[in-house]
């Protein structure tokens, strides 16, 4: 795609990642992994669930994992759109509380005060530590601070953390599973259930994670995708079209810049 989607801050913490900034363009149809967050600045973010339904206007929405949809923000002055693993405690609550699946409004007065705080917060200090602050508590308003009530097992919470610090091999089923100390299939079987994906979509999504964050610290996309796992910059590529419906020369990333005043 020759044109930009948007510009903002990417930024990463454990278990989720959002993107802050100003949409220039429509992202294309698309689904992908994570629970989704969508937000504006004031109401009118737009989403639809396939090319031949109709926008629908929000303030905020919640797009459940996989489900395909098309995002607008371009008439909003900023967007946030924050990125949950379903895996997560906070995930798991979302899920619990707001998705059967599809796409949801979110209208409780207490979110949309967190996420004018959001949007103040990160407008004076970018993608540093009160920002990320200030994205957990929008989440806990959602989540309304509670766990969710299945616990992950720690046999894939170790596998889990093995993956993580693995990803720039490869990683196989057997390989992840032997870590877990479980068969393969019994392994493929307890890791769909408790994280909600099959093993290679999971390592996909944590694959781009590390690269995105390798790029957001000034790293080339190349190195930031052999440090990931990728192939090379062009499966990178391909791979982040296909998880978020645009590739990452279609961003424009700022570097970290504590206190000072965005755009």
């Amino acid at each position: 795609m020759s044109a930009m989607i948007g510009a903002g801050d990417f930024i990463p913490w454990e278990g989720g990642c959002a993107l802050i900034g100003r949409a220039l363009s429509i992202t294309p149809m698309h689904a992908h992994y994570a629970i989704q967050i969508g937000v504006g600045s004031e109401y009118g973010i737009r989403f639809r669930p396939d090319e031949e339904s109709e926008w629908t206007a929000y303030q905020a929405a919640i797009i459940a994992s996989r489900q395909p949809h098309m995002m607008d923000a371009t008439g909003v002055t900023y967007d946030a759109v924050i990125f949950v693993e379903p895996e997560t405690p906070q995930g798991r609550a979302l899920v619990e509380r707001y998705l059967d699946g599809g796409i949801a409004p979110i209208t409780a007065e207490s979110f949309t005060a967190a996420s004018t705080a959001l949007f103040d917060t990160w407008l004076a200090h970018g993608n540093a530590p009160p920002t990320v602050t200030a994205l957990q508590r929008a989440i806990d308003v959602l989540t309304h601070g509670a766990r969710a009530a299945v616990v992950s097992d720690e046999r894939i919470l170790r596998a889990v953390a093995y993956i993580k610090s693995h990803l720039d091999a490869p990683l196989t089923l057997e390989q992840v599973a032997d870590v877990a100390c479980l068969s393969p299939s019994r392994f493929r079987h307890l890791f769909v259930e408790q994280t909600g994906t099959a093993l290679r979509p999971y390592l996909l999504w944590r694959r781009f994670l590390l690269a995105w964050e390798l790029v957001m610290r000034g790293e080339s996309l190349s190195t930031a995708a052999h440090a990931a796992g990728f192939a090379d910059a062009a499966h990178l590529t391909r791979t982040s079209h296909r998880m978020f419906g645009f590739p990452p020369s279609a961003l424009q990333i700022n570097t970290p810049s504590p206190g000072s005043e965005r755009f």
